[in-house]
């Protein structure tokens, strides 16, 4: 069941609002509605990028064995003399 809601808002906003929902077609209502689901859905622990990246899987061609981090300073101590 919907239900209204007023609400106040500056005259600039509500007009960019209403292009914007024009472009997407769909209604200023609908984008309320759905900002309001996003607020109250439940707050998952958010991963930091770091996690994210640790998940991955490494390529089938990069040996498992091999340290990167020291490869990869040994080939730039050759390039750059450090």
């Amino acid at each position: 069941m919907k239900t209204r809601l007023n609400i106040t808002i500056e005259g600039a906003l509500l007009s960019n609002v209403k292009k914007y929902a024009a472009s997407k077609e769909i209604s200023v209502s609908q984008i309320v509605e759905d900002y309001f689901r996003s607020l109250i859905k439940p707050d998952f622990k958010k991963k930091s990028i770091i996690d994210l990246v640790n998940q991955l899987e490494t390529p089938h061609q990069i040996n498992k064995e091999l340290d990167l981090k020291k490869s990869f300073y040994e080939d730039n101590s050759e390039k750059y003399g450090f």
